[in-house]
């Protein structure tokens, strides 16, 4: 038996389900109104087949795409609803404004969804225009205008960084393209007064990149600030007035060619530039030497032209070995990328590629590599962004892995200087940072490292501080970042003993912190118990206290009456007169016995013993 599912609203039918595909519960769903079913069986056989469910459904149009610095809305994906569409401030609609959702065996739009082009400019100060597609190709039948208008006392000038139209057959060269043709336009276009101008049209054959334009304004009196794409300048007056001048240097990967290194803003007059900018562009072959680099395809981003064959020596010191990163590998099927480990031809091919590849390292054996790139001469330029990028480092003899950077806002250990098979090594962070990545790499035997290079970032948000039992808690800011608060609020019949609201606040040279420590829900009875507690226990100290402070003040006037009755004690010679021979007049009269003329015997003088000592009581 051979069972067919057919879907027949194409221009021929596509199999939906065949011997191979069918089972029981299979759901198969047609992508048009119509579906053929085809059962054939051999003569005189028996085939029973039980259940065929068909169920319709409403089909709809696909969802129409908005252009590019434009919106689209719809009604509905249904027949009959409309998608309207629209661009944004500044651009015009090319193409219908709205587009139905129409009947047929397959549901379709009316036609093709509009695009936006062109547009009035005000306040242009610095900016791009591309044609529409850019970097891909443009549409036919476009006509496209953009007026720009710089401020007040300013004038325009464009930097064409691409035009590439198509002329009377596809192999046509480009009117200009900075980073593809052998040669540079002049210094390009410059208004005469704060308006310009520009019109792209194309016409109903032929397609090309188009066109991407670069505007500035700039001042009275002033150059105009240059522009080096893929490529930075240094000016020793930001206003780029009369006698200011700019360097120029290409990103890695890019050399410098035609035009001047470093320009001058001349005439005082008319002020201008003395030279025409430079250009950065990817060649084609060359020598380096340097200890870490990159070397692309010719014109990278842009398409490699075909029929090239493009050679690079990479050289270092000889106990050196090179690392390759292939980042980007997105060649045509029949075009070539050869690595050698050597300083020519002739050396051991390290890997041939073509096609797509994803990203991978090669190590060399030696200190010389030598890349090799063919494209297929028959071939036509295959796209932007294809082509390759190969990153190059230096790196030690092949029982090492390469050196790994330090890393900002922190700090990394090694277990062994040489980086051998197994050595560790640790980054960390300063405080107040937390480590985003593997805090351990490892070289592992193939020369590479466990994992990419952590970063410290700025912490800025303190820990989980936690819940209360018998709480529930109120949290402001997310995740617990600097500035917001927590605050605790206990169940009824429980009170905080504690402060209520936590803050986190940030710290210089540490973590984020809580402002509080974390607080207790206790039940209400206790902490009344406690205080009831307290308030006896003072009751009772302070009555103690000042008996106590009695006790010692009494102590201390016994102690000094003491002292001064031991100090009045005293012993008289063996006569029994008193040595008053010695005393003035002034002294007897003062003596208190005499002035009362009290006797002896009233003083209770008597004799007790044969050693003539007189006691006074």
């Amino acid at each position: 038996m051979e069972a067919v599912l057919e879907d027949l609203g194409g221009p021929m039918a596509s199999i939906l389900a065949n011997n191979s595909m069918l089972s029981r519960g299979l759901v198969l769903r047609s992508s048009s109104n119509q579906i053929s079913v085809q059962f054939m069986t051999d003569k005189g056989v028996w085939v029973r087949f039980k259940h065929l469910l068909s169920v319709s459904f409403a089909l709809s149009c696909a969802s129409p795409l908005a252009p590019e610095n434009g919106e689209v809305s719809v009604t509905g994906l249904q027949v009959g609803d409309v998608a309207y569409f629209s661009c944004l401030i500044g651009y015009q609609l090319q193409g219908p404004s709205s587009l139905t959702c129409r009947n047929a065996t397959t549901l379709y739009w009316s036609g093709r969804e509009p695009i936006s082009c062109g547009g009035m400019v005000k306040n242009a100060t610095q900016g791009r225009i591309v044609s529409p597609g850019f970097p891909g190709n443009y549409s036919n039948n476009l006509t496209c205008h953009w007026v720009l208008e710089a401020p007040e006392g300013h004038r325009l000038h464009i930097h064409f960084e691409k035009v590439a139209l198509d002329g009377s057959n596809i192999d046509s060269p480009p009117l200009y393209d900075s980073y593809a043709v052998e040669y540079l336009p002049t210094e390009g276009v410059t208004s005469t007064g704060r308006h310009l101008f520009v019109e792209f049209t194309s016409d109903e054959m032929g397609t090309c990149t188009g066109a991407a334009i670069r505007y500035e304004a700039f001042a009275q009196g002033s150059c105009y600030e240059p522009f080096v794409k893929y490529g930075n300048f240094s000016t020793s007056d930001p206003a780029f007035g009369v006698g200011s001048v700019v360097e120029f240097t290409c990103e890695p990967g890019y050399t410098l060619e035609q035009g001047a290194i470093i320009l001058e803003c001349v005439n005082d007059e008319n002020p201008q530039w003395n030279e025409t900018e430079p250009a950065c562009r990817a060649v084609c072959s060359g020598e380096i030497t340097d200890s870490a680099g990159v070397v692309l395809s010719p014109n990278w981003p842009e398409a490699y032209d075909k029929g090239q064959d493009c050679i690079w020596g990479l050289h270092v010191e000889e106990d050196k070995r090179f690392m390759l990163d292939v980042q980007v590998l997105r060649l045509g099927k029949n075009d070539l990328l050869t690595f050698y480990d050597g300083d020519d031809l002739t050396a051991n091919i390290l890997g041939q590629y073509s096609g797509f590849l994803p990203r991978f390292r090669l190590y060399t054996s030696t200190a010389d590599v030598t890349i090799q790139f063919q494209s297929d001469p028959a071939s036509n330029v295959y796209g932007y962004n294809n082509g390759f990028v190969v990153h190059f480092f230096e790196v030690p003899r092949n029982d090492t892995c390469a050196e790994l950077p330090e890393i900002s806002n922190g700090w990394k250990s090694t277990s062994h200087p040489d980086l051998t098979h197994g050595t560790v090594i640790t980054y960390q962070c300063y405080p107040g940072f937390r480590l985003q990545g593997s805090e351990i790499l490892m070289c592992q035997w193939d020369l590479t490292w466990s994992g990419d290079v952590p970063i410290c970032e700025k912490i800025m948000s303190c820990d989980e501080p936690g819940l209360l039992d018998n709480s529930r808690r109120l949290v402001t800011g997310s995740r617990f970042a600097v500035g917001s608060y927590v605050e605790y609020i206990c169940n009824k019949g429980y009170s905080l003993s504690g402060p209520g609201v936590l803050t986190c606040y940030s710290r210089d040279t540490a973590d984020p912190k809580w402002s509080e420590r974390l607080p207790k829900c206790v039940p209400a009875d206790s902490e009344f118990d406690v205080v009831e507690g307290v308030n006896i226990a003072v009751a009772v100290l302070i009555p103690v206290a000042v008996v106590l402070m009695l006790l010692l003040v009494v102590f201390l006037c016994c102690f000094v009456c003491l002292c001064r009755a031991q100090s009045k004690t005293f012993q008289l010679p063996g006569s029994s007169s008193p040595p008053y021979d010695n005393m003035t007049e002034e002294s007897a009269f003062d003596n208190p016995v005499y002035e009362t003329g009290v006797s002896m015997d009233a003083m209770n003088l008597r004799d007790v013993g044969s050693h003539n000592t007189i006691v006074l009581s």
